[in-house]
């Protein structure tokens, strides 16, 4: 009996299918696991941006209670999440949501903000920093500054 194997045309064939999905297989995990760098001031890195972010944040209690907000550096603040905590619970809230007097685009170098705030029973009050900055793909997209958030006092 005689017995024939594959060609080496096939078996070449095959070996290079088999490459070229793995090598997409390896791509295609690649990007999934890099995020897009959302850039800010002539493509720096939002992140970066974040480390020049200066901001001073008082809070006055009463019914309801009023956040006083001012950008004291030169890195414009787009919003300020406040997070709230106390009591066995937490809570984010985006400050000035509501409120027709925060800046359509954020709060400018040198600008205030004042507006209400409730607290509810919260005993703890941060005061977060959002910038907005551009991706190639996406366009305008937000960037939490969790590293310079400000511990608030409740008075």
């Amino acid at each position: 009996m005689k017995k024939e194997g594959l060609s080496p045309v096939i078996a070449t064939v095959l070996l290079v299918a088999i490459v070229i999905v793995l090598g997409l297989i390896v791509f295609l995990w690649l990007k999934g696991i890099t995020q897009e760098a959302i850039t800010k001031f002539n493509g720096q890195n939002v992140e970066l941006v974040c480390n020049n972010v200066q901001f001073d944040a008082t809070y006055s209690s009463g019914s309801p209670g009023e956040i006083y907000l001012s950008n004291t550096g030169n890195v414009a603040i787009y919003q300020f999440k406040a997070q709230l905590s106390g009591a066995g619970t937490s809570d984010t809230i985006v400050v000035g949501s509501n409120d027709s007097n925060w800046p359509k685009y954020g709060l400018n170098s040198g600008k205030t903000y004042s507006g209400s705030l409730d607290l509810g029973s919260s005993t703890s009050l941060t005061i977060i920093p959002v910038l907005i900055g551009q991706t190639k793909s996406n366009g305008d997209q937000t960037y939490t500054c969790q590293n310079q958030g400000k511990e608030v006092s409740l008075s």
